[in-house]
C-alpha cells in the first residue's frame, strides 16, 4: 500500500486547486479521479468558465487580464464589484442562512485566487459576448461577471490538468474512491474501477466528488417529486461519494438538502451531460418570455439580472405540464441572444407569424399562447426606455404575472421559440467544513486530516445561487485546503 502527503478524491476544479496548492506546499500528492481519462474535470469541465471576484476597478482586472488592449479598456464599462457587495448578494440570497466565515473568506480571497490561477497557466478573457450589451457606444458588463476563462470550464480543466502533470503530481483515473477510514495518524483510501481495486494510505484528504446531482435516487429522495426526470447538465460522475464517505467518518450533514441549481435546458438534450454538446441551457430568458404547455407565462421573466434567477428555473419548468416550456423571443431580441442559443442541436423553432409559430409548437395550448402575447404587448409601460445592462424598470401592468425589466412587446417577426425543460447542475448541500477546509463533526471539531472542497461543501447556497460563485468557492477552498493539507502532513503549523 502506497503512502502519500494528501490524498485528493476527486477530479474537477476544486480537486486541482488543492492537488496544485499541496504540492507547493511540500506535500507528495495523489488524486484519485473516479472518471476515465477522457471524462474527466467533473461538473467544472462543463460550466461556461465565469468567476465572480470582487474588485475595485480595471487595474485589478489588468492583474488577470495583463493583454487587455487600451482600445477595449477605453470602449469598456467594467464597473467595480467590491468585497461587500460580493458578500450581501450571495448571503442574501441564501435567505442569510449562509456560513458567513466561510463565505467571507471566499469573497476576500477571491481576487489572489484568480492571481494564482494565472499563475498555474489558467487565461482569462473578459466575458464580451454573454455578460455585456453596448450602452451609448460602451460595452457595459452587467450582474456581478466580468471575466472568464480563456476555453470555458474545459479550457480551465485542461490548464489545470497540465499544470498538475508538469509537477509530476500522480494522477489516477477510473478509481472511485469506495472507503475510507482512520488509522491511527493516518487515512486509508479503498478504491475500485476501471484501473481496478487499490489502497493508498495519507496523512490528509481531501474530498472534492461534487453534490449528488446524478444520483437519480438521492435525487428523487431529497429534492423530492419528480426531481428523477430531470436531466443531469454536467458530469455523470457526481453521484455524491464524497458526501458518503465523509459522513461514513463522521462528518456533519450541512446545507440545503432540499435546494439545487437547475436551469431551463434544451428539451431534446441528451439525459447526461456531454461534452461535446455543450451550451444546453438557455438562460437569456430576460429578452423574451416563457410560457408552458396551457399556454401561460408561469415567471416574472425580468425580476433580475439572469444571473440570479437562473438558478431556479428549471424547478420552475419541472413543476409545469409534461416538465416543458417554450422561450420566445421576436425579431427585436434575438440579436442579444448569445451562442447557446445559435448551437445547431439547439431545439428551435421559428416563423413568420405567431399564429405559425403556434401551429409548430408541439402540444400547446395555441388559442391560450396567442391570447397570452396579447395581454402581455398591451400592458407594457413603452414609456421606460429599454436598457439590457441595468434593471430599466421597463414594465407590465395589470398581469397576474408581472414582467418587471426588460418588457418589450413580442410583434415583429420573424417569431421563435426555444423547447426547454430542467436541468440540473449541482445541488446545494454536503458537508460542513471551516475557513480551513477541514470537514467539522456535529460538535464543529475538525475531523483530524479530512477536508471537503468544492460542490460536496454545504452551507454556501439556499435556494438561490450567483452565477460565477461556484467555481470562485471551488478554487478558494480547494488552494486553502490543500495548503492546510500539507501543513497538517508535515507536522508544520498551518
Amino acid at each position: 500500500m502506497e503512502s502519500y502527503d494528501v490524498a485528493v478524491i476527486g477530479g474537477g476544479n476544486a480537486a486541482l486547486c488543492a492537488a496544485i496548492a499541496a504540492h507547493e506546499a511540500g506535500a507528495r500528492v495523489v488524486v484519485l479521479e473516479r472518471a476515465p481519462k477522457a471524462h474527466r474535470g467533473g461538473n467544472s469541465a462543463f460550466t461556461g468558465g465565469a468567476f465572480r471576484i470582487a474588485y475595485r476597478g480595471v487595474d485589478d482586472l489588468l492583474t488577470l487580464v495583463p493583454d487587455l488592449h487600451p482600445d477595449e479598456i477605453r470602449n469598456s464599462d467594467f464597473g467595480t464589484y467590491t468585497e461587500n457587495q460580493f458578500f450581501e448578494e450571495v448571503i442574501s440570497m441564501s435567505g442569510y442562512r449562509a456560513d458567513a466565515d466561510v463565505l467571507e473568506t471566499v469573497v476576500s480571497e477571491s481576487l489572489p485566487t484568480m492571481q494564482w490561477l494565472r499563475g498555474q497557466g489558467v487565461r482569462f478573457v473578459p466575458i464580451y459576448g454573454r455578460q455585456s450589451f453596448k450602452v451609448d457606444g460602451k460595452q457595459k458588463f452587467w450582474g456581478g461577471l466580468t471575466v472568464e476563462v480563456s476555453g470555458g470550464g474545459l479550457g480551465l480543466m485542461e490548464r489545470l490538468y497540465a499544470r498538475a502533470e508538469k509537477l509530476d503530481i500522480e494522477l489516477r483515473y477510473g478509481a472511485r474512491a469506495s472507503a475510507l477510514a482512520r488509522d491511527g495518524d493516518r487515512w486509508t483510501i479503498a478504491s475500485e474501477g476501471g484501473s481496478g481495486k487499490a489502497s493508498v494510505r495519507a496523512k490528509s484528504v481531501i474530498l472534492a466528488t461534487g453534490g449528488y446531482h446524478a444520483n437519480v435516487l438521492w435525487r428523487a429522495k431529497y429534492l423530492g417529486p419528480n426531481w428523477d426526470l430531470a436531466k443531469v447538465r454536467g458530469s455523470r460522475y457526481n453521484t455524491g461519494d464524497g458526501i458518503s464517505l465523509a459522513l461514513g467518518a463522521g462528518a456533519a450533514p450541512h446545507g440545503n438538502w432540499t435546494g439545487c441549481h437547475a436551469v431551463f435546458y434544451d428539451l431534446n438534450a441528451p439525459p447526461f451531460g456531454d461534452i461535446n454538446l455543450l451550451n444546453q441551457q438557455k438562460n437569456y430568458f430576460t429578452l423574451g418570455i416563457v410560457v408552458n404547455a396551457d399556454g401561460k407565462r408561469f415567471v416574472d421573466e425580468g425580476v433580475d439580472f439572469r444571473n440570479y434567477t437562473y438558478s431556479g428555473m428549471g424547478a420552475r419548468v419541472l413543476a409545469q405540464p409534461g416538465a416543458v416550456a417554450w422561450q420566445i423571443f421576436d425579431a427585436k431580441s434575438i440579436d442579444l441572444l448569445p451562442d447557446e442559443y445559435r448551437v445547431k442541436h439547439a431545439t428551435r423553432l421559428a416563423a413568420d407569424t405567431l399564429q405559425e409559430l403556434a401551429a409548430r409548437m408541439d402540444g400547446i395550448n395555441q388559442r391560450a399562447f396567442l391570447e397570452t402575447v396579447q395581454e402581455y404587448n398591451q400592458a407594457i409601460d413603452e414609456s421606460v426606455p429599454f436598457n439590457p445592462a441595468v434593471k430599466d424598470g421597463r414594465s407590465t401592468r395589470g398581469l397576474s404575472i408581472p414582467k418587471s425589466n426588460w418588457a418589450n412587446p413580442i410583434d415583429t417577426g420573424p417569431f421563435v421559440a426555444y423547447a426547454v425543460t430542467c436541468g440540473i447542475t449541482c445541488t446545494y448541500a454536503g458537508v460542513k467544513v471551516n475557513t480551513q477546509g477541514q470537514v467539522l463533526d456535529d460538535d464543529d471539531q475538525a475531523l483530524p486530516g479530512l477536508y471537503a472542497a468544492g460542490e460536496m461543501v454545504g452551507g454556501l447556497y439556499y435556494v438561490k445561487y450567483a452565477g460565477g460563485v461556484g467555481l470562485t468557492a471551488g478554487s478558494v477552498l480547494g488552494r486553502i485546503s490543500g495548503r492546510h493539507a500539507a501543513a497538517l502532513a508535515g507536522n508544520r503549523a498551518a
